[in-house]
This record gives C-alpha cells, sequence and structure tokens, in this order.
C-alpha cells in the first residue's frame, strides 16, 4: 500500500505546471495475456494509476506488480516470485508523449485516434514502446484504450526451460482507462 501511494505522489510530483489541463485515475485496468497451444495465461490489474497533462500531451502510467490477479493461484505465485521479481522490481512504469492530444475536444462528444510515444519500465528494463490509442469523449467523461505486445526476452524476463513450450515468448497488453478525471482546470 506505502508503494501504491508513493506511485501516486510520484505521478502527480512528475508532471506538474500550472494552468494546464490535467487528467488523473487511479482506476484503470491492464491486461496482459499469453496464448499458446498448451496454456493460456490472462491476468489483470484493476489498480493502473495515470496522469496526463493534455497541454504537453505527456502521460504516464504505473502499476504493482503484485496487483495482477490470475485465474490460477500457482500463476499468481510463479508471476510474482519467478518471472517478474515483484519484491525486487515492484512495479511497471510507461511514461510517453502523446502526440496529437491537442486534436481531442473535451467540450464535445469525439473518438480522436492518438499515436503514443514513449517508454516502458519493467523487471528493471526500459525499451520504447509505439502505439496507437483511443481517446472517446462522451457526455464529459473521457475514456481511453490501446494494446500493444511486448517480448519477455527484452525486458530480461526468463522462461525456465521446463515450461518454455508453455508460454508464449511475446505478451499481448490491452490497457484500459474508463474513466479520467479532472485534475486542475485551464
Amino acid at each position: 500500500m506505502k508503494n501504491y501511494r508513493l506511485s501516486i505522489l510520484f505521478l502527480l510530483l512528475t508532471v506538474d505546471g500550472a494552468a494546464q489541463t490535467k487528467y488523473f485515475t487511479k482506476t484503470g485496468s491492464i491486461i496482459f495475456s499469453s496464448k499458446s497451444s498448451l496454456e493460456n495465461i490472462e491476468a489483470v490489474n484493476n489498480k493502473v494509476v495515470s496522469v496526463w497533462d493534455v497541454a504537453t500531451g505527456q502521460i504516464e502510467l504505473a502499476v504493482l506488480m503484485k496487483g495482477f490477479e490470475f485465474e490460477k493461484a500457482l500463476m499468481q505465485e510463479h508471476f510474482n516470485e519467478n518471472y517478474v521479481e515483484s519484491d525486487k522490481y515492484p512495479k511497471a512504469v510507461f511514461t510517453g508523449v502523446i502526440e496529437n492530444s491537442k486534436a481531442i475536444s473535451f467540450e464535445k462528444d469525439n473518438v480522436v485516434t492518438v499515436k503514443v510515444d514513449g517508454s516502458l519500465t519493467m523487471h528493471g528494463v526500459t525499451n520504447p514502446v509505439n502505439t496507437t490509442a483511443t481517446i472517446n469523449v462522451k457526455n464529459g467523461i473521457v475514456q481511453a484504450s490501446c494494446s500493444f505486445s511486448i517480448v519477455l526476452a527484452d525486458y530480461k524476463i526468463a522462461i525456465p526451460s521446463i515450461v518454455s513450450d508453455k508460454i508464449n515468448k511475446t505478451i499481448a497488453i490491452a490497457i484500459s482507462i474508463p474513466s479520467f478525471q479532472l485534475l486542475t482546470a485551464k
């Protein structure tokens, strides 16, 4: 819980500037999945913290690794202890820029596809991530979603040879922010 509060404080402090419009959430979700012919693995974390500065396009997302929930308790244990080493690397952080966030109208309903460029830090390794996201403004509610894939080896996450044929080396990640809250006004 202490790390979660520190993550929120860190995000609020790193995206600063008076008189700018910022949006915040701590109820986003990340689903990751690995599908293979022998076993499908899926986990969800519904405690994604994010701050988005519309004026600059800067966005940050943070998630505690121990917050991922699996269908099977043993998978969750192996994920935290053997793969992502959650005690040593407790969180994953995405820092990036929404390239054309000024094209979004927050005063009327609209759906805009935006380009997102940034970096994902996980398991002590940082790699670039480039994707597109959908921003949906409806009835004053701002929502966002995106998806991308990562390769486990790029984050130095080793798969034991005994299960290497059961786990796909590429992980699909889907992020959903059902509702950003206005943090500051223009």
